[in-house]
């Protein structure tokens, strides 16, 4: 039996003119080029240059007689257009990589850390091209940093059936051990010590053959390997005291070798830019740039947040001759098909318009507001100044949405005389003083750096030590907290912290 009934709901639609600011306002300026540049692609409508005060509104201008008279509804016609289209804002994505966009920054032409691995390759005196091919894949298989973590029957598998080629282990490890002498020193090691060993062997090896260490410097650097070989995991859990007994040696002899070893690169391919990845490097540009100017702050956005973009001259003579081509009669239906297409590139290339200079509006006054909620900070560089400082504060000084304000703030970064920030870094929770004063989290993690920075590094504070030194400051936090602010500094334990 069926049966009629009326229902109430409120329900909220984002329009695409709003999905598209919302998607632009994610995206940091080092994106936004990108995406402008695949929005000019898509939509011949749109070009680049100055916004002209003489463009008429064609959309209304069509809005004449011949379409009042015809048998659809406009909106349903660009409806069903714009989800047929592939080049239009509904089906587009917006994953685009920042490394991408990188115009700004030249890029120097050179040799990747593999390429260079395999010229040495080159000057190995090998057997035959067998030999070479083995070198080759063992190259290949060493990581970014350097390190060789593939197991050798691995790389044996991967010759046998990438190449035909049949190899045992024996010569795998014979021919490793011969690449482990290759420049940068430590390459090809299978774990961090044996990257330090081959480093201190290789040094060693030097001094056997020019002997440019006096006897002081090679007895460290002995110690040192005799460390790093038999002691390896006594050194890298600081037992200091362990290793003075089992070597019978003094604090100055052990200092002098740990100077040694924290020499050594523990990351052999980090010397090089590409670090083995072909991926270009990352750099940061900033959204907005705050420059102080006889003590008065200002802000400026970045002038690629401002890029001059009109709608094509092309596309709207176009429209004006179809007007006066069709004008006082009906138009047919190929006619109303090139209209239609015209006047949703149009309209496509506006709302994309709109949208950049939304984003910046949206933008600028974030950014204000965060600059006047934190002026001490940006007045002084003084982390300590910074208020308690959260998304709503500053939705309820702009009347923006708190949706918004973390759009803005996410992944955007601004240039300030005391370097280039995150906008994130800004935002905080608020605790209490014994005085009831009301700081930042931000301002207590500064005081703990501050103490941690000014500890006596034989005998570094425990947590529990931090806990009170920031109590008798009048921070009364728990040790817990202490100890999640301290990772969030990557400030290791005590016990690594620990120096001789």
């Amino acid at each position: 039996m069926l049966k009629q009934s009326l229902s109430q709901k409120m329900l909220q639609k984002l329009s695409p003119q709003q999905i598209q600011l919302m998607k632009l306002l994610q995206i940091p300026t080092a994106t936004l080029e990108q995406r402008i540049k695949e929005e000019l692609e898509a939509n011949p409508a749109l070009e680049e240059g100055e916004e002209r005060d003489e463009i008429v509104d064609l959309a209304e201008e069509q809005g004449n007689d011949d379409f009042d008279d015809e048998p659809y509804e406009l909106d349903d016609y660009l409806n069903e257009y714009i989800e047929d289209d592939p080049t239009t804002y509904k089906t587009q994505t917006h994953n685009y990589s920042a490394d991408e966009e990188d115009k700004t920054v030249p890029i120097a032409v050179e040799h990747s850390f593999h390429e260079y691995l395999e010229e040495q390759v080159g000057l190995m005196q090998l057997e035959d091209e067998r030999k070479e091919a083995i070198a080759l894949q063992i190259v290949g298989s060493i990581d970014e940093d350097g390190y060789l973590r593939r197991e050798p029957d691995s790389i044996i598998d991967d010759l046998m059936f990438a190449q035909n080629i049949f190899a045992d282990e024996a010569e795998i490890l014979e021919l490793l051990k011969q690449i482990q002498r290759f420049e940068p020193p430590g390459i090809g090691a299978r774990d961090l010590q044996e990257c330090l060993l081959i480093q201190l062997e290789i040094k060693a090896e030097q001094d056997d053959e020019e002997d440019f260490l006096d006897f002081e410097e090679r007895e460290d650097l002995d110690l040192a390997i005799k460390v790093i070989r038999d002691y390896f995991d006594e050194f890298t859990k600081k037992h200091y005291d362990k290793l003075l007994r089992r070597l019978d040696i003094t604090n100055d002899d052990l200092k002098a070798a740990i100077d040694e070893i924290i020499k050594l690169n523990p990351k052999p391919a980090s010397g090089f830019s590409s670090g083995g990845n072909s991926r270009a490097n990352q750099y940061v540009v900033p959204d907005f740039i705050i420059q102080n100017r006889d003590g008065e702050l200002e802000l400026t956005l970045n002038s690629r947040n401002a890029p001059d973009l009109c709608v094509s001259d092309q596309y709207q003579d176009m429209l004006r001759s179809y007007k006066k081509k069709t004008a006082g009669r009906r138009n047919n239906k190929q006619e109303r098909e090139a209209i239609m297409f015209i006047k949703q590139k149009i309209d496509s290339a506006r709302w994309f318009i709109d949208a950049i200079r939304q984003r910046q509006d949206t933008m600028y006054r974030t950014m204000y507001a965060i600059l006047q909620y934190q002026y001490d900070f940006f007045l002084t560089g003084d982390s300590t100044k910074l208020k308690p400082m959260i998304l709503k504060d500053i939705a309820d000084i702009t009347g923006l949405d708190i949706s918004t304000i973390s759009r803005v703030a996410n992944s955007k970064f601004v240039q300030t005389e005391f370097g280039t920030k995150r906008l994130k870094e800004f935002f905080s929770e608020s605790m209490s003083k014994d005085d009831g004063e009301e700081v930042s989290t931000l301002e207590v993690k500064q005081i703990l750096e501050d103490i941690i920075g000014q500890e006596n590094k034989k005998k570094p504070l425990s947590d529990q030590k931090l806990q009170k030194a920031l109590a008798d400051k009048g921070y009364q936090i728990a040790r817990r907290t202490v100890a999640k602010y301290r990772e969030q500094l990557n400030i290791p334990v005590a016990r690594l912290r620990k120096e001789l």
